[in-house]
Protein backbone atom coordinates (compact mmCIF):
# COMPACT_ATOMS: atom_id res chain seq x y z
CA UNK A 1 0.00 0.00 0.00
CA UNK A 2 1.26 3.49 -1.14
CA UNK A 3 1.48 6.00 2.08
CA UNK A 4 0.44 9.21 0.88
CA UNK A 5 0.12 13.20 2.35
CA UNK A 6 -1.77 16.25 1.29
CA UNK A 7 0.42 19.06 0.69
CA UNK A 8 -2.53 21.09 -0.35
CA UNK A 9 -3.40 20.04 -3.78
CA UNK A 10 -4.73 16.46 -2.94
CA UNK A 11 -2.96 13.01 -1.44
CA UNK A 12 0.23 12.40 -3.28
CA UNK A 13 2.44 9.34 -2.99
CA UNK A 14 5.02 10.85 0.08
CA UNK A 15 6.96 9.58 3.30
CA UNK A 16 8.47 10.39 6.52
CA UNK A 17 11.70 11.94 6.02
CA UNK A 18 14.22 9.51 8.67
CA UNK A 19 16.06 12.83 10.16
CA UNK A 20 13.17 15.17 11.75
CA UNK A 21 10.34 12.54 10.57
CA UNK A 22 8.48 15.86 8.07
CA UNK A 23 6.46 14.72 5.30
CA UNK A 24 8.56 14.50 1.71
CA UNK A 25 6.87 14.00 -1.59
CA UNK A 26 8.08 10.66 -3.29
CA UNK A 27 8.91 13.40 -6.24
CA UNK A 28 11.38 15.95 -3.85
CA UNK A 29 14.84 14.87 -3.06
CA UNK A 30 16.01 15.27 0.77
CA UNK A 31 19.66 14.26 1.97
CA UNK A 32 19.91 11.99 4.74
CA UNK A 33 21.86 14.49 6.29
CA UNK A 34 19.39 16.79 6.13
CA UNK A 35 16.78 17.25 8.88
CA UNK A 36 13.32 17.74 7.94
CA UNK A 37 11.54 18.50 11.08
CA UNK A 38 7.75 16.65 12.13
CA UNK A 39 5.69 19.83 10.80
CA UNK A 40 7.65 20.90 7.78
CA UNK A 41 7.05 19.55 4.32
CA UNK A 42 8.94 19.13 1.39
CA UNK A 43 6.53 18.82 -1.60
CA UNK A 44 6.64 18.57 -5.50
CA UNK A 45 10.57 18.61 -7.06
CA UNK A 46 12.00 20.38 -4.28
CA UNK A 47 15.15 19.36 -3.18
CA UNK A 48 17.01 19.57 0.00
CA UNK A 49 21.11 18.91 0.31
CA UNK A 50 23.75 18.96 2.47
CA UNK A 51 23.17 20.22 6.45
CA UNK A 52 20.51 22.39 5.52
CA UNK A 53 17.35 22.64 8.18
CA UNK A 54 13.54 22.85 7.92
CA UNK A 55 11.86 23.12 10.83
CA UNK A 56 8.81 24.53 12.42
CA UNK A 57 5.60 24.27 10.09
CA UNK A 58 7.88 25.47 6.88
CA UNK A 59 7.21 24.23 3.66
CA UNK A 60 9.46 23.86 0.79
CA UNK A 61 7.88 23.23 -2.76
CA UNK A 62 7.92 23.44 -6.31
CA UNK A 63 11.34 23.42 -7.73
CA UNK A 64 13.43 25.19 -5.08
CA UNK A 65 16.42 23.85 -3.69
CA UNK A 66 17.81 24.50 -0.38
CA UNK A 67 21.77 23.65 0.65
CA UNK A 68 24.68 24.23 2.96
CA UNK A 69 23.96 25.26 5.99
CA UNK A 70 20.61 26.89 5.18
CA UNK A 71 17.72 27.21 7.97
CA UNK A 72 13.86 27.41 7.11
CA UNK A 73 11.58 27.94 9.98
CA UNK A 74 8.20 29.26 11.51
CA UNK A 75 5.56 28.82 8.65
CA UNK A 76 8.17 29.94 5.97
CA UNK A 77 7.40 28.84 2.78
CA UNK A 78 9.77 28.56 -0.26
CA UNK A 79 8.34 27.88 -3.31
CA UNK A 80 8.57 28.24 -7.02
CA UNK A 81 12.54 27.87 -8.29
CA UNK A 82 14.00 29.91 -5.54
CA UNK A 83 17.79 28.85 -4.68
CA UNK A 84 18.52 29.35 -0.96
CA UNK A 85 22.23 27.97 0.08
CA UNK A 86 24.68 28.54 2.38
CA UNK A 87 24.30 29.96 6.05
CA UNK A 88 20.85 31.66 5.43
CA UNK A 89 18.26 31.76 7.83
CA UNK A 90 14.37 32.08 6.83
CA UNK A 91 11.97 32.18 9.71
CA UNK A 92 8.20 33.44 9.91
CA UNK A 93 5.10 33.75 7.50
CA UNK A 94 6.85 34.69 4.91
CA UNK A 95 6.89 33.38 1.59
CA UNK A 96 10.44 33.23 -1.10
CA UNK A 97 9.23 32.37 -4.46
CA UNK A 98 6.06 33.03 -6.43
CA UNK A 99 2.81 32.02 -4.37
CA UNK A 100 0.86 29.55 -6.23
Amino acid sequence: MTTTYDFGNGPVPAHRHPNGGGWVADTASVDPAAYVGPSATIGDYATVRGNARISGHAAVRDRAWISGNARIGGHATIGDHAWISGNVRISGDGTVGSEN
